[in-house]
């Protein structure tokens, strides 16, 4: 076992007090000791007369600024890394309302935040990315940067191209307000190449850019007059064409094209929702194009939907990349929290999936705690000479103890440790604990038995192993290191109980065919989903994690689909990812469209 840690300060008003006399004093008192002081809080943010916070401290005057910085075309993950810097370090953050459920996380958790979209104070609706901050915005920001503060406006795409930067700047340049910009990706370049199109072919294009009106966001009758004047132009041109802002006006846009000379042949994609796992690009021919859309029934269009009209549309079929992933638009259920399903969902992510964490189990300390202080105490003691984690949940159980007492990974210093599971080792890993022994072959007790050494004497100057686990746990490891020669420790380190049901939407998902998959990590985990949110709908592909995940779904009459060649959740996700390409590539090699598990539920409902 290696350990790597730096020492803790001494809590508060202990330094009299060793770890294990700590850990004596509570045994004696038969009661949980008193935690460490925890640190003492940041100061209290301020209250603006909103009663929004405001930064506590003014930053140092070269710093307060407005960064006008470009959000992407929609992943939050297309942000450059000055622009999340910016983001990250912005006292007030002013973005359209459309963005913040995807940007407003990359902010500080204090981060005042002003949302465009909604009415302004004269009740009239400001129209997201297509018309100036309100005055009482604009003066809001220019008024907190005077006070100190670094006030982030995130702009849809590039500030530079179709965005109101040009009219906010102008003001904060008139008022003397330090500001910068920070580029970001343009929509009308990077959706094209999420929807496999080129703009150009090699080094040589003619390439045109247009961005219409917005009905509701008050251009005068001139903006609309040459919104109509370079389409014309556009029309009887050659140019390849992208339009943004067309929304569901794409019929309308057409016919202007046909009338000014376009022939109805020219290729068209219509690409919405571009650069996020929802994207859809439909194609068609500039005279059936909008029959093309009705056909797929895509939905979603609006102002952020992007039209390339040209040539170039042809190379999609060879150059489509992001919507071929293997589980691209799939909505796949993860039966985790967010924090132990953090590492899968981000690897569905790469695949195009879209997952979606329902914690099935809650864990909650032990109605005793003696037991696990006694084991603590003999950690510290040299009591044993193995510790076996069989879980994550383990692992930060006995952390938690550890930080209640002073301690830290010092502790397991002439310790063995052994670990089961990929998430269990990386808990431990990241405690500053590295196990001494991972089962090669099968995570489980089993597989960890296989490979655990029997006692012997002659090696082995301690004969006990501490067995830290859930209270549901079954004896098998337990019973098998005690064949082996070992005394245990089996310690309840936790209780797990069913977790709440989840929303009702997610329930009615679950049983009603609106997931296309769902991930089995443990016989647990399908116990508990099953108990709390119902049983999955049979179009619902089912994966598992090993054989003993399998039987237990086919106990609670579920199909198993896809059955993960080794136990860990990384080959759990890519057994999922191979179903998936492989059923993509039979439905091609069939002649079918290509479809999610779930659009075969909504096929039949529609029959019906």
């Amino acid at each position: 076992m290696t350990a790597t840690t730096t020492a803790p300060a001494a809590p508060a008003g202990s330094a009299t007090l060793t770890p294990l006399e700590k850990i004596e004093g509570a045994l004696d008192a038969s009661v949980l000791p008193t935690p460490r002081p925890q640190p003492e809080a940041a100061p209290a943010r301020a209250r603006d007369a909103e009663g929004e916070g405001v930064a506590a401290q003014p930053r140092p005057a070269h710093q307060a600024r407005v960064s006008f910085v470009g959000a992407g075309p929609g992943d939050p993950d297309l942000l450059t890394v000055r622009g999340a810097a910016a983001l990250a370090e912005a006292d007030v953050l002013v973005l359209d309302e459309a963005l913040t459920e995807r940007f407003r996380p990359l902010a500080r958790t204090d981060v005042h935040l002003i949302e465009l979209g909604l009415p302004n104070a004269e009740g009239i609706p400001v129209v997201p990315g297509h018309s100036s901050c309100p005055e009482l915005v604009l003066r809001a920001m220019a008024d907190a940067v005077a006070a100190g503060r670094h006030v982030v406006r995130l702009l849809d795409g590039d500030p530079g191209l179709f965005s109101s930067l040009e009219a906010e700047a102008a003001v904060c340049a008139k008022s003397e307000v330090p500001f910068e910009v920070v580029p970001g990706l343009a929509r009308a370049t990077s959706v094209p190449m999420f929807a496999g199109i080129p703009l150009s072919r090699g080094s040589i294009g003619d390439v045109r850019l247009l961005s219409a009106p917005h009905p509701l966001a008050g251009e005068n009758f001139t903006a609309w007059s040459d919104w109509h004047r370079q389409l014309g132009e556009a029309g009887a041109g050659a140019s390849t064409l992208v339009l943004q802002g067309v929304g569901d006006r794409i019929e309308e846009v057409a016919a202007e094209l046909l009338a000014a000379g376009r022939p109805g042949t020219t290729p068209v994609a219509v690409t919405v929702d571009g650069s996020l796992t929802s994207q859809r690009t439909v194609t068609g021919t500039l005279d059936r194009i909008t029959a093309a859309l009705k056909a797929e029934r895509v939905s979603g269009v609006g102002p952020n939907t992007v039209v390339v009209v040209g040539a170039v549309v042809e190379q999609r079929a060879e150059l489509s990349w992001y919507e071929s992933k293997p589980l691209f638009g799939w909505r796949v259920l993860v039966p985790r929290t967010k924090e132990q399903a953090g590492a899968l969902s981000d690897q569905l992510r790469r695949y195009g999936a879209v997952p979606t964490e329902v914690p099935t189990i809650s864990v909650e300390p032990p109605r005793t705690p003696q037991q696990m202080e006694r084991a603590v105490k003999g950690l510290v003691t040299g009591r044993y000479e193995w510790v076996a984690f069989t879980s994550a949940n383990a692992v930060k159980a006995v952390r938690e103890k550890f930080e209640d007492y002073g301690l830290d990974a010092r502790a397991f210093a002439g310790i063995k440790v052994a670990a089961v599971g990929e998430q269990t080792s990386m808990a431990l890993k990241a405690f500053g604990v590295v196990p001494d022994l991972v089962p090669a072959g099968e995570q489980s007790a089993a597989g960890l038995l296989a490979e655990f050494p029997a006692f012997d004497p002659a090696f082995d100057p301690i004969e006990r192993v501490f067995l830290p686990r859930a209270d549901i746990a079954t004896e098998t490891l337990s019973a098998g290191l005690v064949e082996l020669g070992w005394e245990v420790d089996d310690v309840t380190a936790y209780r797990t109980v069913r977790a709440a049901p989840p929303a009702e939407s997610i329930r009615e998902a679950i049983k009603g065919g609106g997931f296309d998959a769902v991930l089995f990590t443990s016989s647990s985990t399908v116990r508990n989903l099953v108990g709390i949110a119902g049983k999955p709908h049979a179009a619902t592909v089912i994966t598992c994690i090993g054989p003993a995940t399998a039987a237990t779904a086919k106990e609670h009459g579920l199909r198993v689909d896809v059955l993960a060649p080794t136990p860990s959740a990384a080959a759990l996700a890519e057994a999922l990812a191979e179903f998936g390409s492989a059923r993509r590539a039979a439905q091609i090699a069939a002649g079918d469209p290509v479809t999610r598990p779930s659009e075969r539920t909504r096929a039949r409902r529609r029959r019906a």
